[in-house]
């Protein structure tokens, strides 16, 4: 199982369309993106709603600058990052584009709700929009 985080909190997954695989991309309307993946190499077809960016751990960093070049590009679906992202990630998760991230259940206990709530915030907390303020 596995638990969608949101700036609401923890939800349920409510996607229901299947996945498919960067090779298979023609006419997809969800798409598994690897964190290896040329963000300029991935098709934007006008059926495409979701893309799933996946993030093998916390420490690379490539599925940021694939959500971000993706919203540059003028992906406008739903964004989610998925794996070892961790509550501290959150906001430079949401920064870069992404709308949820998905988590196993062992990260949700091992980082509880309100670890990823105290994050939803991330929006006051820009620095780079208070160096330009």
């Amino acid at each position: 199982m596995s638990i969608l985080v949101t700036d609401t909190g923890f939800t349920q997954d409510d996607w229901c369309e299947p996945f498919i695989t960067l090779d298979a991309a023609n006419d997809a309307t969800a798409l598994d993106i690897p964190s290896n993946a040329e963000p300029a190499d991935i098709p934007l077809c006008d059926g495409l709603h979701m893309i799933r960016v996946d993030f093998p751990s916390s420490a690379d960093g490539r599925g940021f600058t694939i959500a971000r070049q993706l919203r540059l590009r003028g992906f406008t679906g739903r964004l989610r990052a998925r794996g070892h992202v961790l509550a501290d990630q959150y906001a430079m998760a949401r920064r870069a584009g992404f709308d949820e991230v998905e988590i196993s259940d062992e990260l949700a206990a091992r980082q509880p709700e309100d670890q990823w709530q105290f994050r939803a915030n991330w929006k006051d907390h820009n620095y780079q929009s208070r160096l330009r303020g």
